[in-house]
């Protein structure tokens, strides 16, 4: 559905209207196009004294043919020198140069007044991050610091990532990485997420980085040659989720309920998949799901989208609304994963992700069973996680108000309010939720395991 209001607030009387009233200007994201560079602009890199990653994040700047820049720091451009990557000279007194991102290792941050590096390095610089800019912190997991002072020095790094991320304006987005001490080389999946505009919608995020296995693979098409299942894949976010998949070189099973066909059968012809119509809360589902897989060679990915609403307030809610939210939304995944990881219909390196809702991180009136099965949903993530086997990952996608022909639906004022209330005033698109799961679902990111991703623009809720 069209953005009426953001079309209007970029015309020359809009401009003039939101200007003079203060009204928001959502800003227009940009989006992945085919055949683009990762980032496109100037890259100024900074590290706090003592940093442990420099080298991993110059290695992926290198690989990436980014055009980057240092403050004057001799011992980090000779660091960055040693894997290849030729950081440019930035003169600190320069106002007018645009960098598409910053990028800050604050891996050596060890005590509280170390945090004064993070003012020093970026408060110069934020008027000159350019449109979709992109801000990036790496920081080393709080769980893994040696002493107390440092713990409470990284998890700091939260508190000023999502408070920038909610200044930040003209679409540029603020995440941080949280990478273990022997994860370096597991960083270049999320590296090249957060920096692109596959992650336009994302912002305000923290993603855990592990060690783990590299997985070597093409850029262009990381999942060619992999199978993956996608639910409730007939229209919407399911729809986007395949076409993105495909995209990127998988061969997608769409799977949605039998009265759903005709457009299931549509999408799978579209991408050159398979359809299969199936009603996800049946017994024999997960038998049949792996039958289907079996076909093709076992799974490399699942994606547990399909879900449904059944809104209202508990007080008025009769039990099969309750029952059948559960059911759908959490109870099938269950049965599915255990299903299918009991009967080895997930290949080695498989990567499941899950669907849940910035509903199930933050509540939501009227929706007690929505939210209790998506907050079930990240349960589910977060304790399969260290269950799997074989490099296998498990992850969440928690999306936030994204347009779509269920949201078209909802009354104009609380549709408005939905759009609105995040920090790009915008609602996402299903493209933005697709991005986040591709991403998840690269052999690459085989280092990010339990974590969950909002999807959102930095909604108000589950801020």
């Amino acid at each position: 559905m069209t953005d009426q209001y953001q079309n209007f607030s970029h015309s020359p009387l809009g401009q003039f209207f939101t200007k003079n009233l203060g009204l928001p200007q959502p800003p227009k994201l940009q989006r992945f196009e085919r055949a683009t560079p990762v980032l496109e602009g100037a890259v100024l890199f900074g590290a706090a004294a003592n940093s442990i990653f420099v080298a991993g994040i110059s290695q992926v700047l290198a690989n990436i043919h980014a055009n980057s820049y240092a403050g004057n720091n001799p011992k980090l451009q000779q660091l960055a020198a040693r894997v290849g990557l030729n950081l440019g000279a930035f003169n600190a007194g320069d106002k007018e140069s645009k960098f598409k991102a910053l990028i800050f290792d604050a891996s050596g941050i060890a005590q509280s007044q170390d945090l004064q590096q993070l003012y020093a390095f970026f408060q110069p610089l934020m008027r000159q991050v350019s449109a979709s800019g992109r801000v990036v912190v790496v920081g080393l997991n709080p769980q893994q610091a040696k002493t107390v002072a440092q713990a409470t020095a990284q998890r700091a790094l939260q508190g000023f990532v999502k408070s920038l991320a909610k200044e930040l304006k003209k679409g540029i987005t603020a995440q941080l990485l949280y990478v273990d001490p022997d994860a370096e080389d597991n960083m270049e999946s999320s590296l090249r997420f957060v920096l692109s505009p596959r992650s336009a919608y994302v912002s305000g995020q923290v993603l855990y980085i592990q060690h783990a296995q590299v997985q070597h693979m093409d850029w262009q098409q990381p999942l060619l040659g992999k199978t993956a299942l996608v639910t409730g894949a007939s229209r919407g976010i399911g729809a986007a989720i395949a076409q993105v998949l495909a995209r990127d070189g998988a061969h997608v099973i769409c799977l949605d309920i039998p009265a759903q066909q005709q457009d299931l059968q549509a999408i799978a012809n579209q991408i050159q998949g398979s359809a299969l119509a199936l009603d996800i809360s049946q017994a024999n589902a997960g038998m049949q799901i792996l039958a289907a897989a079996q076909s093709q060679g076992g799974l490399d990915i699942i994606v547990h989208n399909a879900g449904i609403t059944r809104d209202k307030t508990l007080a008025n809610m009769p039990q099969q609304a309750w029952d059948v939210v559960l059911d759908i939304n959490l109870n099938a995944i269950e049965r599915i994963n255990h299903h299918l990881l009991s009967h080895q219909g997930l290949n080695a390196q498989a990567r499941i992700v899950c669907i849940s809702s910035i509903s199930g991180i933050a509540g939501n009136m009227g929706q007690s069973n929505y939210a209790t099965s998506k907050a079930g949903v990240i349960g589910l993530v977060e304790y399969t996680a260290p269950t799997l086997t074989q490099g296998m990952t498990i992850n969440a996608v928690a999306p936030g108000f994204i347009e779509t022909q269920m949201t078209a639906t909802i009354p104009f004022a609380i549709r408005e309010a939905g759009r609105r209330m995040n920090a790009m005033s915008q609602a996402g698109l299903p493209i933005d939720v697709a991005e986040a799961i591709a991403f998840f679902a690269q052999p690459a990111s085989g280092g990010l395991n339990g974590n969950v991703l909002r999807v959102c623009g930095q909604s108000i809720l589950g801020a």
